[in-house]
């Protein structure tokens, strides 16, 4: 259970995008609320608290990082940019600093199941392959929570 590598994007502005495609055997509803449900979120990322609206924020706390060893962060509050149930969500996640992270996740059907493109902007100073390594991790976890299956260790991919 181990993601491919992102594909990398140019956007015309000349920003970086890297794109994950997942497939899953699981309905566009049940992907879309593995992502946007704070309970489903709490399994394999975080969870959040708030009234999400486009435009609005929810405090977001990323409950994940402890299996990979490090303390739970103070929650963030995540901007929502689109929203558009169950197949398109766009959020602005502040990283540190006046720096963000622009993740785009937009989920398709596949025949009975569902494809997942995750996208993120590479803001300036963030390495490819520490975005890389992080998510292939978390889209791990993500795929974990869909089928009840072991959580994938850190280890393996640090």
């Amino acid at each position: 259970m181990t993601a491919p590598p992102a594909e990398t994007r140019t956007d015309p502005d000349g920003t970086t995008t890297l794109v994950w495609r997942r497939e899953y055997p699981d309905p566009v509803d049940d992907v879309w609320a593995a992502i946007t449900d704070s309970e489903r979120l709490g399994r394999w990322i975080g969870t959040w608290t708030g009234e999400p609206r486009v435009g609005g924020t929810v405090a977001f706390t990323m409950t994940g990082e402890a299996d990979a060893g490090d303390e739970i962060p103070d929650p963030a509050d995540v901007r929502i940019l689109a929203c558009e149930p169950p197949r398109h969500l766009v959020l602005e996640f502040p990283e540190s600093g006046e720096r963000s992270w622009h993740l785009d996740l937009t989920v398709e059907p596949l025949g009975d199941g569902a494809v997942l493109l995750f996208a993120q902007r590479l803001a300036d100073g963030l390495k490819r392959e520490d975005v890389e390594t992080g998510w292939r991790w978390y889209l791990d976890r993500l795929e974990a929570s869909l089928h009840g299956a072991p959580m994938p260790d850190w280890a393996d991919y640090a």
